[in-house]
């Protein structure tokens, strides 16, 4: 056992020494002497507001809800947000014309401030406004759980991909080329993360669901709406 593993580490330290030895002098200087690429994210949470202003209609018209047979009480109105700052020092090596930067990446990750509406037939501090507020909670708490969700995972693709590394490129378009990554490839991927938050909404939004909110307080969410219909 100690001759095979003594023969293992002597394998990789030989497919090391050749590793290194097949590097040109820009890529060791390169990779040895620039500064190790660094990606940070960052998720935030902006808070949120609640409103009482609009009738049911009106959160129901928004969300073309009648068209499915469904009124809309309440709604939570926010969107993913990213936005990124990308740099690093860039070397250059004039003999084959092209250049490495150690990419550094800032993204941020956050919803746009979220708006909470509760149908106005509903007075604040009633059961009725209650049970409704504490429905649209729950789609908050979704929001941020998937907000937590996301930059772990973004953030560990971010760490598999850049590693330390730095990019390689034609002289003049390493950063250009470090932008339109993260432009294009990164920011799709982040949105495609946001995205996969609505199969927890509407787990919420269940059939189950809103028939425990048309009999909750004593069926007074029924009644209202059945008074506003007339």
């Amino acid at each position: 056992m100690k001759c095979w593993l003594a023969f293992a580490l002597l394998l990789a330290a030989v497919g090391g020494a050749q590793a290194a030895a097949q590097r040109t002098p820009f890529q060791i200087r390169c990779e040895d002497t620039i500064t190790k690429s660094v990606s940070v994210l960052k998720a935030q949470q902006e808070g949120y507001t609640v409103n009482n202003q609009l009738p049911y209609r009106a959160l129901t018209t928004r969300t073309g809800s009648s068209n499915r047979g469904m009124q809309t009480l309440g709604l939570t109105v926010t969107q993913g947000m990213h936005k990124a700052l990308v740099g690093g020092p860039i070397l250059q090596d004039p003999a084959s014309g092209y250049e490495c930067i150690a990419p550094k990446v800032d993204i941020q990750l956050y919803y746009a401030p979220v708006r909470i509406y509760v149908g106005n037939e509903f007075a604040p501090g009633t059961c009725a406004y209650q049970e409704i507020l504490a429905h649209e909670m729950r789609h908050l708490k979704a929001h941020m759980d998937n907000l937590a969700r996301v930059q772990k995972v973004v953030g560990d693709a971010l760490n598999k991909r850049f590693a330390g590394q730095p990019m390689y490129a034609p002289s003049g378009t390493a950063m250009s080329a470090l932008q339109h990554e993260i432009s294009s490839t990164w920011f799709n991927f982040i949105r495609d993360e946001f995205e996969k938050g609505k199969v927890d909404q509407e787990k919420i939004d269940s059939p189950e669901e809103y028939a425990r909110l048309g009999k909750a307080c004593n069926g007074e969410i029924a009644q209202i709406l059945a008074r506003r219909r007339k």
